[in-house]
C-alpha cells in the first residue's frame, strides 16, 4: 500500500497548469480524473489526476493570492513505467511551460539504475519522473 493517499499543489493559473500536467503525466499513464468545471472551465479552480477509473492521487488548486512554492529540499517524484515515459515527461514539461532542473537520464548519484527527469512546473514546483530499474534489453 502506498504511503500517501494524495498530494496537491497550489497554482497561480489553473488553465496553464492543467495543460502542463495533462501533457506531462499522460506518458506515465495518469489522466485528469476530475475537474470542478463551470462555463469558464473551472468552478473551484481545481483538477485531480490519477489512473484511469481511479481516484486522484495528485491535484492542483488555483490560489489567487499567497501562493508559496516549497523551497529547495522538497520535490515530488512520479513513478514512471519506462525510461521512454521519463523522456516523454521531460519533453512535454519543457514544451508546456516547465523548465529544466537537472536534465533527463541516468543519475548515478542516486543509484546505478536511477533514470529520471527533473523539471520545474510553470509555478516553480520541483517535480520529477523516475524509474529505478535496470534498462530493459531490446
Amino acid at each position: 500500500m502506498p504511503v500517501l493517499h494524495h498530494i496537491s499543489f497550489a497554482v497561480s493559473d489553473i488553465l496553464r497548469s492543467a495543460a502542463f500536467y495533462d501533457a506531462t503525466l499522460a506518458p506515465m499513464g495518469f489522466v485528469r480524473v476530475w475537474t470542478h468545471a463551470t462555463e469558464d472551465g473551472f468552478k473551484e479552480a481545481a483538477a485531480g489526476y490519477g489512473r484511469p477509473g481511479n481516484d486522484d492521487e495528485f491535484a492542483i488548486r488555483q490560489r489567487a493570492h499567497g501562493l508559496v512554492v516549497p523551497g529547495d529540499g522538497f520535490h515530488l517524484a512520479f513513478r514512471a513505467p519506462s525510461r521512454e515515459s521519463v523522456e516523454a515527461f521531460y519533453r512535454a514539461a519543457v514544451e508546456h511551460g516547465g523548465s529544466d532542473n537537472g536534465g533527463v537520464g541516468v543519475h548515478p548519484e542516486y543509484g546505478l539504475n536511477y533514470f529520471a527527469a527533473f523539471v520545474f512546473d510553470p509555478d516553480g514546483h520541483r517535480i520529477e519522473a523516475v524509474i529505478n530499474e535496470p534498462k530493459k534489453q531490446q
